[in-house]
């Protein structure tokens, strides 16, 4: 029998109904300054790139090679999240990599030494996540879990919002070196506030960690149908920035090129818009409802938006609606599938249970969008958009039959 745990205060205790504790405020601000260190430095790479000479190729490489390290980095910090003393210095580690490293892509003098800081820091940002969903599932209420990692995801996108706008007048009043040396300052804050405000989480006295393939077979069956849900949905769900590139094409004829892409960027943007305001409403809601049903409804509407840029006529009110939607899908999984792990996870391998979804969502995102890609270049868009449809419909299908 596990003995009672032990709590630190801004830990959840079972005494308090308040959802914004001090853990959870102290993640969300976390997330916040650390994704808009690191996505102004991802705004600027490209630029940086093109002044180093680097051949058209190699941002492809160093993204390709930098997701794969990261969903191996997920594998190991869920694993080592098992360790509840270790959950705090993993995460807040992390977040100092992360900013570190984004710090020194302004002191690359080659690409392939950006590679190497930009794999450091994957790794780092890949292997805090599972101690940091396993402190922030500690930090509120089993009832209330889903308002926690709904503030996370709204606090992480309104940082990949504002990373990228600052970058654009940093650059315009300074220069791409000065952007990634201003890329410290929100990585040290993203850090600081971490360790101020999160506390331990939950410890178990007498609990022993399992050897990592022990910790994988030991995870629930409930917990393996609904990861094989949600790893087929990732298998469709590909970078929503490509939906970028098809509106461009789409309103090419009648807006012209620059028009077109500057509609493209602005239909993007009410994207990212959508999905910081709708991440913590559908957390919220998740507390409210059968979390798998909420998670179906959500990959169903990610289905929806793929078959629209099928079928749907390309005006920019179509597009608009079909990006409103694709800002909703993205909102609901990214904040509900987390609260429905937590639901089934026994909390002495909470760490790998969090390190495998990360992992799987890691692998699907890779694969679609590589999938997608490819049917696009190779026959047309609509191809991709159909691959995308079928694997979303699935993965929506296999959580709802998997629903209490």
């Amino acid at each position: 029998m596990i003995p009672a745990a032990q709590h630190e205060p801004g830990t959840y205790t079972g005494q308090s109904s308040r959802w914004l504790t001090p853990g959870v405020a102290g993640i969300g601000l976390a997330s916040l300054f650390s994704d808009m260190g690191h996505e102004a430095a991802t705004s600027v790479l490209p630029v940086l790139l093109a002044a180093m000479g680097a051949p058209a190729f190699a941002l492809g490489i160093i993204e390709g090679v930098a997701d794969g390290l990261s969903s191996f980095a997920k594998l190991a910090g869920g694993w080592m999240a098992d360790r509840p003393q270790w959950r705090k210095l993993i995460a807040g580690g992390g977040y100092l990599i992360t900013g570190l490293s984004t710090f020194a892509y302004g002191l690359a003098s080659s690409w392939p030494l950006l590679l190497v800081y930009r794999s450091v820091g994957w790794m780092g940002r890949g292997a805090k996540g599972p101690s940091r969903d396993a402190l922030l599932s500690d930090a509120v209420a089993p009832n209330q879990v889903g308002r926690g990692f709904g503030f996370e995801r709204a606090m992480d996108t309104l940082g990949a919002v504002m990373g990228p706008l600052l970058a654009l007048v940093i650059v315009h009043y300074a220069s791409v070196p000065a952007t990634l040396r201003w890329t410290l300052i929100p990585g040290i804050l993203a850090t600081l506030t971490f360790f101020f405000l999160v506390p331990s989480g939950r410890t178990q006295e007498h609990h022993q960690p399992l050897a990592f393939f022990n910790s994988l077979k030991k995870l629930p069956d409930r917990y393996r149908r609904l990861l094989t849900g949600i790893f087929l949905f990732g298998l469709g769900d590909f970078a929503h920035t490509l939906l970028i590139l098809r509106a461009a094409q789409v309103l090419l004829p009648r807006y012209g090129a620059v028009r077109a892409g500057m509609l493209a960027v602005m239909l993007y943007t009410l994207h990212n818009i959508i999905y910081a305001a709708a991440s913590y409403p559908a957390g919220a809601l998740g507390d409210r409802v059968d979390k798998r049903s909420l998670l179906a409804f959500g990959y169903a509407t990610a289905a929806a938006m793929n078959i629209g840029f099928i079928f749907l006529p390309g005006n920019l009110s179509s597009l608009a609606l079909l990006f409103v939607l694709a800002g909703i899908a993205i909102a609901i999984h990214d904040a509900v599938e987390k609260a429905a792990a937590a639901d089934v996870l026994p909390s002495e391998i909470s760490g790998t249970g969090y390190g495998v979804l990360a992992a799987a969502n890691g692998v699907g995102d890779f694969v679609s969008s590589a999938v997608v890609g490819v049917l696009w270049s190779a026959v047309n868009p609509t191809a991709g958009f159909i691959y995308a449809a079928v694997l979303t419909s699935a993965g929506s299908l296999v959580i709802w039959r998997g629903r209490r």
